[in-house]
Order: structure tokens, then C-alpha cells, then sequence
């Protein structure tokens, strides 16, 4: 059984707003409705678990699940103070038969039916990977005071994306240990990490942005635009 958790919690302040980013509408649609849909398509896929603040259940229910009738059931979780905690309170959602759990952004509404299948496949055989594609820039490393101290090899530099896929127990241990331990992670590979497992990383694509900024927007109006 795999299950997808789909983060839309956040608040999107750099995308100066006055509404929560993954209610932002491309092409008339719902930045997270669109995300959905791309997991609701998924014949991979047999749950889905949609995170979101609790103050905005009402807004969600109305505007996004009874406006486009998704065809698999969404299970509701609220969001806590930090992205781990609202991991986990999704991850707590999921049905106790799930084996592959996908975390992915609701705002990162371009995943492809590709990205999503490659995934569920490599997280079978590695139990941990993520997607993600090469950076294109030359990376620096700074300390504190600006100055750069190193410069890494670009060949070995990859932008990290969602989904990121799991074993559904090894998540959850990590979780777990992380709580335990106090540590907090920016992403759920990096709980995994400190668990002492190996994480594969595979390709996922330019086109798979998140809606952060102004600019995302237009570049998502592109992307739509190019796949008509």
C-alpha cells in the first residue's frame, strides 16, 4: 500500500500574500488542487493525506475537496508549529498498511505521474530516497562573516524536490528518534540521515518548482502553458 502526505500548513510569506500560497489559483485552479489532483490520478498511489492549518479546514473542505470531487478518499491532518511536526501529525493519519509513504509540498504542484511511480519503485528496493535535480549554478559555502570557505565540486550538488519516499516504519522510527533526540531537520531525508540510513537520491525535474515567490508563479503559468 502506498500513501501520499501532501504538506500545504505553511503561510507563504515571501509570496507577500494575503492568503495561504497553496490557495493562490493557476490557470483557475487551486496551486494545491493541483497537486492533489496529481496523486489522485496515480493509480500507485491509494491514500492521500492532505496537512493543512487548522483554521483553514473549513476553507479547504469547501473550496478545494467538495469543489473537485477528487476520486480517492482525503484524510485531514492539521499542521503543527514546525514542518516536522506537521509531517508527523499526516504521518499519523496514514493507514497502518501503508508501506510506502511519499512526502510532497502542496505547493510543488507539477510533480509528473514519472516522478511519482520512480519513486514508489526505488523506495521498494532502497526504503529512502528522494528526488531532486542537479544545481546549475556553482555553489560557495560562507562562514559566518560572509567569507567563502569552500567551494564544492557542482558534479556532486543536487537541489533537493519532493516526493520524498520511504518505508513507512523506518519513517516513522526516525520521526521517532528525532523527537527523542530533540533534533529537527529541514526535510525528512535528513531524519532518516541521522538514523544512520543511506538515502538514494534520483531525478526529478526543472519543472517540478515550488510556489515560493512571485516569479514561481509565472514560471508555473509557463509550465502549464507548455504542456497544453
Amino acid at each position: 500500500m502506498n500513501s501520499a502526505v501532501i504538506v500545504a500548513a505553511g503561510t507563504g510569506k515571501r509570496m507577500k500574500s494575503n492568503i495561504n500560497k497553496q490557495y493562490i489559483k493557476l490557470r483557475d485552479k487551486e496551486v494545491v488542487a493541483h497537486t492533489i489532483e496529481a496523486f489522485d490520478k496515480n493509480d500507485n498511489i491509494d491514500e492521500i493525506v492532505v496537512v493543512i492549518r487548522e483554521d483553514e479546514e473549513e476553507f479547504f473542505v469547501e473550496h478545494i475537496l467538495n469543489k473537485y470531487n477528487f476520486d480517492k478518499s482525503i484524510k485531514i491532518a492539521y499542521g503543527g508549529n514546525e514542518r516536522q511536526d506537521s509531517v508527523y501529525n499526516g504521518l499519523k493519519k496514514v493507514s497502518k498498511e501503508c508501506n510506502i509513504v511519499l512526502i510532497h509540498d502542496g505547493a510543488r504542484p507539477f510533480v509528473s505521474k514519472a516522478i511519482i511511480n520512480n519513486s514508489i519503485e526505488e523506495a521498494i528496493e532502497n526504503k529512502a530516497v528522494v528526488v531532486g535535480v542537479p544545481v546549475k549554478d556553482t555553489i560557495k559555502v560562507l562562514d559566518d562573516n560572509n567569507i567563502i570557505t569552500n567551494t564544492p565540486n557542482r558534479k556532486y550538488v543536487w537541489a533537493v524536490q519532493t516526493p520524498q519516499s520511504f518505508d513507512y516504519e523506518l519513517l516513522i522510527k526516525s520521526y521517532e528518534n528525532a523527537f527523542k533526540n530533540h533534533f529537527y531537520g529541514t526535510d525528512d531525508a535528513m531524519l532518516v540521515e541521522n538514523m544512520g540510513y543511506n538515502v538514494k537520491m534520483i531525478m526529478g525535474s526543472y519543472e517540478n518548482i515550488k510556489m515560493t515567490t512571485r516569479e514561481d508563479l509565472n514560471f508555473g503559468e509557463q509550465i502549464l502553458k507548455n504542456r497544453e
